[in-house]
Parts: structure tokens; C-alpha cells; sequence
């Protein structure tokens, strides 16, 4: 029996790096699985889209499609938009099956990731000297994903034994500068800022600038197309595709 497919499902964004990175991600995601038939698709600003993917896939005969959600929060686009774009396909396409999975979140193993970029920021910038970090994500209206970045802020200063201070690209306070701003009203000055993005783009490209503004001495680059985070992706896709299998198909 062939195996469903998989949808690496992302946000999308006008800036071209963003698209870069995700087809990135899929491609070392299709590599270490090469069994699998491996589609990237943008819920908006960027092609393919997801009616695309589907339409794809579907029309190369996959019936069963297993949907990633490359999201690192259960905010507004992992609540609507995703069962939304599914609901749509399911409609246009008779007696194919399209089931998504938990998004990404903020799996252990990203912690690894984000301490790689740390590293390779410290060493561009000759940095060997920290006394506070910033862990900075994109924010959201909804407090339950917020309160997910602020634990992971915590959980990661606590592995560095740093004063670690959760900080927002939009929607809420505080702003990456103003974190800084508040670890160097304490008498730190040698603060760096890990970033809670996939990929590039203007939320990121932010987050840098109001840091370094405010005295940051180095920013790490998002967890991009890294080992870890496909495997966080394939992991979520083997459950995703158990989910698919009918109850007395896993009894029988």
C-alpha cells in the first residue's frame, strides 16, 4: 500500500528567502525520506498554494494526504485557516482523504537548533561573553500561543543558566528592543537573541533591527532548514499517517 503523501504546510511570505528556506526544509525532508511523495505549499503570499499542492498530488493519484503545518504556535492560522484550506480540498476533490497534524510547536529538539544559531551568531560577531538573552517570536492575539513562546524563553535561559526575557514581533509587548532595554536597565550588556522563526522575512528582519538598535551584541538567524526540524516534520507526518488508517484496517 502506498504510503499518504505529505503536505509541508507554511505560512508564506513576500520575501523570497522565506520560500527559499521552506523548499529547503522539504527537500531535506524528501531526502530522508525518499519513499515518500514530499509537496511544499503556502497558505498565502507565496506559490504553490495549497489548493495547488493538493491538486497536484491528487492528480498524480494520491488519495490520502497527510498536512505538516510548519507553525511553531497553535494561533489563529493552525485554528482556522489550515482546516479551512483542507475543508476546501476535501470538497473539490471527491473520496480523497486530508488529514493535518499538530503543528510544529516548540519541540525540545528545536532548543538544540536554536543554540546552533546562537553559536554561529556569537562567533560572526566575536562575541565570547553573555550575561542575558532574548528569545524573541513572531506574537499573537491569542495569549495561549504567547504563553508558549515566554515558556520556551524560560526553559532555554534555564539551560543556560541566563536571564532569559520572552519578546514579540507583534500583536504584544514587549518588542525585542524593549527586552534588551530591560535586561541593560539591570546592568547587563552583553545580551544576545535567539529567534522563534522558521525562516527570513519582515518579522525577523525586525526583531534584529529594534535589537541591535538597542544594544544587542548578536543575532542568531531563524531555526531555518535544519536536520532537527525535519525530524520534528517526519515525526508529526508518522503519526499523522496512522491517523489515516481505519480502526479495524490497525485491529485486523
Amino acid at each position: 500500500m502506498t504510503a499518504p503523501a505529505l503536505i509541508a504546510l507554511a505560512h508564506g511570505s513576500r520575501d523570497p528567502r522565506s520560500a527559499a528556506t521552506i523548499n529547503a526544509l522539504t527537500e531535506l525532508v524528501a531526502c530522508m525520506r525518499p519513499d515518500l511523495r514530499v509537496e511544499t505549499a503556502f497558505l498565502d503570499l507565496a506559490e504553490p498554494s495549497f489548493d495547488q499542492a493538493v491538486d497536484r498530488l491528487v492528480a498524480e493519484g494520491h488519495q490520502e494526504i497527510v498536512v505538516v503545518p510548519l507553525l511553531l504556535s497553535e494561533a489563529y492560522h493552525a485554528r482556522v485557516d489550515v482546516p479551512a484550506a483542507i475543508e476546501a480540498a476535501v470538497k473539490r476533490h471527491d473520496g480523497i482523504q486530508v488529514h493535518a497534524t499538530r503543528v510544529l510547536g516548540m519541540e525540545s529538539a528545536f532548543f538544540n537548533v536554536l543554540d546552533k544559531r546562537l553559536r554561529e551568531a556569537l562567533s560572526k560577531n566575536r562575541v565570547r561573553e553573555l550575561d542575558a538573552l532574548v528569545l524573541a517570536g513572531a506574537g499573537s492575539s491569542d495569549p495561549i500561543a504567547n504563553a508558549a513562546i515566554s515558556r520556551a524563553a524560560r526553559a532555554w535561559g534555564a539551560h543556560h543558566k541566563l536571564p532569559t526575557i520572552a519578546a514579540f514581533a507583534s500583536s504584544v509587548p514587549p518588542a525585542a528592543g524593549e527586552a534588551v532595554r530591560q535586561h541593560r536597565a539591570d546592568g547587563r550588556r552583553h545580551i544576545a537573541v535567539g529567534m522563534l522563526f522558521l525562516a527570513p522575512g519582515v518579522l525577523p528582519d525586525r526583531v534584529a533591527e529594534l535589537a541591535l538598535e538597542a544594544g544587542a551584541v548578536a543575532v542568531a538567524e531563524p531555526l531555518g532548514a535544519d536536520v532537527e526540524v525535519a525530524r520534528v516534520i517526519l515525526a508529526r507526518y508518522a503519526v499523522g499517517a496512522v491517523d489515516l488508517v481505519p480502526l479495524d484496517a490497525l485491529f485486523a
